[in-house]
């Protein structure tokens, strides 16, 4: 069953997808692998090209899922 991420509209959430890893609502790229091609310096242009396409509007969604996981103490 495909659920919303943390109350984001782009990012969702299946148990038979990619491991219930969070992905970009009807992509198979997760959040953490499109945060990866990002901080190597590729585009948003250059990912569409290569990965395939997403909406634009899910990167804020994406960052902010980050800061929070970097808000959250290491146990």
């Amino acid at each position: 069953m495909v659920e919303c991420y943390k109350q984001c509209r782009w990012i969702v959430a299946d148990p038979d997808l990619l491991g219930g890893q969070p992905v970009i609502r009807g992509t198979r790229l997760s959040v953490s692998f499109l945060l990866r091609c990002l901080a190597e310096g590729m585009t948003l242009d250059e990912i569409h090209e290569t990965y395939g396409a997403f909406p634009d509007e899910a990167v804020p969604e994406m960052l902010r899922l980050a800061a929070e996981s970097l808000e959250t103490p290491a146990v």
